[in-house]
């Protein structure tokens, strides 16, 4: 399931265990940085390039997950 491979995503890059699917990566301490090693994640294990944008306003792995089923078609 896509949303359990963003949450894997977030507490790998973000080093946090307590990750749910509606954690917010800025509150769990994300930055701009550590977002570009999710977003390069994301497109390695699901070909999908999303934008910085797409994490701002979906800053969440079941948000994230919602971006990447879209724009997988």
């Amino acid at each position: 399931m896509t949303v359990d491979g963003v949450v894997d995503i977030f507490r790998k890059i973000l080093e946090v265990d307590d990750v749910q699917v509606d954690s917010d990566f800025f509150v769990l301490g994300g930055d701009s940085l550590l977002a570009t090693r999710v977003l390069s994640a994301i497109d390695r294990q699901f070909g999908v390039e999303l934008t910085f944008a797409d994490l701002m306003s979906a800053p969440s792995p079941i948000g994230l997950s919602k971006c990447i089923a879209s724009a997988a078609g």
